[in-house]
């Protein structure tokens, strides 16, 4: 399982493993209309309810996962997507799909 060190502030990587994980993941929960509408029409899934993905890959991820990678729509993201702290729980888990399980997150 992967833990964050005690005592040490967690780093975010930009990975993008959290933007990686699953395509049920990215929902649209708490977002009212207004700001439903500034996400472009090309970041969200064909029945509206949620984020589109390629596999479990958000459509707003620029980049390669695991070395370095951005969020388009980081300003307007989700309310999903800003619940997703670093270090987090959702964090952790992603990290552990994409990485070594039995890593830590040292820097």
């Amino acid at each position: 399982m992967i833990v964050p060190i005690p005592g040490e502030d967690f780093d975010c990587k930009s990975c993008g493993a959290c933007c990686s994980c699953s395509s049920e993941w990215p929902r649209f929960s708490t977002e009212d209309e207004a700001q439903l509408d500034r996400i472009p029409a090309q970041y969200v899934a064909g029945d509206e309810s949620g984020m589109l993905c390629h596999g479990a890959r958000c459509a707003a991820l620029v980049g390669v996962v695991g070395k370095s990678t951005s969020c388009a729509i980081y300003e307007i993201r989700p309310d999903v997507c800003r619940a997703c702290m670093p270090g987090g729980d959702d964090c952790l888990m992603a990290r552990q799909k994409f990485f070594r399980p039995d890593a830590t997150l040292a820097s």
